[in-house]
């Protein structure tokens, strides 16, 4: 007769005696044992469908239609193409103020030299600058009587002296001219006209007005050979209608950062960590990093005359842009991997990612520091480190492109049968694709094709020749993480819901229309068919 069942755990199972051999009696023993041992396990030893089903909240994502996904993009363009409205309404990014070599030497002793022109000194006092001024170039452009139909490059020699003009109105030596080491610079004319060259940058304006001394070295054969007509000096700075518009919208697209910020943290309030997909987890740190990007401290700039403000502004805007290239290799590698540890997985793509930082970092931060000591600097001085600097940056930028494109492939031969995760690789990868395309495409048309090209830092030739431009590149950013801050939040369905995200299990509860992407069949496919021919137990090894 059997022995009735019993509740011995007080967990509300009944544990029925075992009967039969002692092989029978253990394997109805550990039987029973593994049902109690069920309710803790996956607090102790998460499985496969723990980590993908219980373990990922149910985004808005996977509720949306396909009219739903074109109404996303057509808002994002909106947006985006409202700012570009209102960058090309906006002001010039310069102000320029010319004067002539001929004018300034008109009145002094020196005017009867024939090679005046050629040596110099030139004497000039700046226009009024003020702390929206924010820099400073004085830029110099030669046009000579030759008329042959020829090239030809000179390099010669500059020294500048830089006095400041103090509230008192008296002169105070900031740069001699004696003292300074005399700069290299190169005339590459072609027939009567010569392209501009940089003489000085200050990187931030501490005087109402400077006087600026500049005088020419080993130009006077250049002089005899092909007679100099005339030189044309260029005061430029930043526009202070631009510099109160770039204020103003950084203000609104913190602002948004910062409501957009809380609403996706709120969203998640009420889910652990541990549930939130790779996407939210990432959300959580790429909107913080949006806010920094948009720089709570810009005012600064305009408040205190120091370098220190542009160049946190630099690293700002560097760290941000290297974590969105940090995210889009994790969330690709991810998808496919179900264990994420550090040295395995994050370290590689840090190795990768790192040098990028360090290059952004360099291009921030390296003529800022040697312009503090000598505002005419140049990297022509440096040539060979400046060489080798953009050779590593080319470098790393093919690593990482090959590197993303390879991740990107594999995602897609594993994933794109897969219900809801090829829903996930389409929007990440057609909104990824949208950003790059438009980044692309306003940095050939503000740097031309060779971006490292000299002069990349300094030259006004490489500055935003519109509003739009700033426009464009600041609303991009912040647009594509406001849109995937909305589609990756979670839509407020129960924890039962949760469980779509499992590749084996997501279809199995639902309805014909619910399925957007693939069928039934398709949705209980293991994720990686190569493994399932194995057997093994790493068919399910991936998120």
């Amino acid at each position: 007769m059997a022995n009735p069942p019993q509740d011995t755990s007080g967990l509300g199972y009944f544990y029925h005696l075992p009967s039969g051999g002692f092989l029978n009696r253990i394997r109805n023993s550990l039987t029973q044992f593994s049902d109690i041992f069920s309710e803790f396990n996956k607090y102790i030893a998460p499985a496969y469908h723990h980590d993908r089903c219980e373990r990922s909240v149910y985004m808005r994502l996977y509720s949306m239609h396909k009219r739903e996904f074109v109404m996303v993009f057509i808002g994002f363009f909106i947006c985006f193409g409202l700012g570009i409205v209102i960058g090309l309404a906006g002001p010039p990014i310069t102000n320029t103020n010319e004067i002539t070599a001929t004018s300034i030497l008109e009145n002094t002793t020196i005017t009867k030299d024939k090679n005046a022109l050629a040596t110099g000194p030139f004497v000039m006092k700046t226009p009024l600058t003020t702390t929206y001024s924010q820099q400073l170039w004085l830029i110099a452009k030669l046009e000579t009587s030759n008329e042959d139909d020829e090239k030809y490059d000179k390099s010669f020699q500059v020294s500048v002296g830089i006095d400041g003009i103090t509230e008192s109105h008296t002169p105070l030596n900031i740069l001699s001219a004696e003292n300074i080491k005399n700069r290299t610079r190169h005339l590459l004319c072609e027939r009567n006209m010569c392209e501009e060259f940089i003489i000085l940058h200050l990187g931030f304006l501490e005087y109402a007005h400077y006087i600026i001394t500049v005088k020419f070295y080993d130009l006077e054969l250049f002089h005899q050979k092909y007679r100099i007509k005339g030189i044309t000096f260029y005061f430029k700075t930043y526009s202070p209608a631009f510099s109160q518009i770039e204020i103003w919208f950084r203000f609104i697209f913190l602002l948004f950062t910062f409501i957009v910020t809380c609403w996706f943290a709120h969203t998640l309030r009420k889910y652990p960590v541990y549930d939130w997909s790779i996407e939210q987890k990432w959300m959580s740190i790429l909107l913080p990093l949006l806010v920094l990007y948009n720089n709570p401290f810009f005012p600064l700039i305009f408040l205190w005359n120091s370098w220190f403000p542009g160049m946190l502004d630099g690293v700002l805007q560097a760290t941000f842009l290297c974590s969105l290239l940090m995210f889009w290799l994790c969330i690709y590698h991810g998808l496919r991997q179900n264990e994420r540890r550090f040295v395995r997985f994050y370290l590689p793509k840090i190795i990768v990612v790192m040098p990028i930082w360090f290059s952004a970092i360099v291009l921030a931060t390296w003529e800022k520091c040697n312009e503090l000591r000598d505002p005419t600097y140049n990297h022509f001085v440096d040539t060979k480190n400046y060489e080798g600097f953009k050779m590593f940056f080319y470098i790393a930028g093919t690593m990482y492109i090959l590197y993303l494109a390879l991740l990107v492939l594999k995602s897609y031969s594993e994933l794109r049968s897969m219900p809801f995760f090829d829903m996930r690789l389409k929007f990440l990868t057609l909104l990824m694709l949208v950003v790059l395309s438009i980044s692309l495409a306003v940095t050939v048309n503000r740097f031309g094709f060779g971006i490292l090209e000299d002069n990349f830092v300094a030259n006004l030739k490489t500055t935003y020749k519109s509003s739009a431009q700033f426009m464009c590149f600041y609303g991009l950013l912040n647009f594509y993480l406001y849109t995937m801050a909305y589609v990756y939040s979670p839509n407020g369905k129960s924890n039962e819901q949760i469980t779509k995200d499992n590749p084996a299990f997501s279809m199995i509860n639902d309805s014909d229309e619910d399925v957007v992407y693939g069928s039934d069949d398709e949705s209980r496919r293991p994720l990686n068919s190569s493994s399932n021919t194995t057997g093994s137990k790493n068919d399910y090894d991936s998120d």
